[in-house]
């Protein structure tokens, strides 16, 4: 094999590695229910948007429908939710693009301002506006009864993403940096990288 396809066939394991702990480790968390509007999903899309439009999309979108799955809920709800958070994740993507090109640090607080903005769009959208549409509820029952649930959301999503998003951008750094390594290791021995 040679040196660029060893680097390419390292750095696609190690990303398929942290997208099925990714996947695995927001299922658990909802399975578990550990509060009202338990959604780790937001958190763990936010350190994928800072690294691509395709991760930013594909991890929030799959962590839906395999929730939705594994609980048998597969719907026109799942298309609704994850076609939403598919939209905030390229959103977010090409917001921390912008940030960075401008020399601006993504992290925490970064992380902690995009779950309060992520949630009040996402639940705006799957509350008032998809109730009304799909539910025929009226657009102002929907918005009213949509406040409870909302400050729940922000209050999950707020932890997990002072919590989950800089553990799971340091684990990504840190595969980053072995995959420079490899490259740089390969180009020492004189293979190209």
């Amino acid at each position: 094999m040679t040196g660029w396809g060893l680097r390419i066939g390292l750095a696609s394991a190690a990303r398929l590695a942290v997208l099925g702990a990714s996947l695995g480790v927001t299922t658990g968390l909802r399975a578990l229910r550990l509060f009202p509007n338990n959604d780790p999903i937001m958190a763990v899309m936010f350190p994928c948007a800072k690294r691509g439009r395709l991760p930013a999309v594909a991890f929030p979108v799959m962590a839906m429908v395999l929730f939705d799955v594994l609980s048998r809920r597969l719907g026109v709800w799942t298309a609704v939710t994850a076609t939403t958070y598919g939209l905030l994740g390229l959103g977010f993507s090409l917001a921390y693009s912008a940030l960075s090109a401008r020399g601006r640090r993504v992290g925490a607080a970064t992380y902690l301002a995009s779950g309060v903005v992520g949630v009040l769009v996402f639940d705006f959208i799957t509350g008032p506006v998809m109730s009304s549409l799909l539910f025929r509820m009226s657009f102002a029952d929907a918005l009213v009864g949509q406040i409870p649930f909302t400050a729940k959301h922000l209050l999950s999503v707020s932890g997990y993403a002072l919590v989950v998003s800089p553990a799971l951008d340091a684990t990504l750094r840190q595969i980053e940096r072995g995959e420079k390594a490899i490259e740089q290791k390969l180009e020492a021995m004189g293979r190209p990288a």
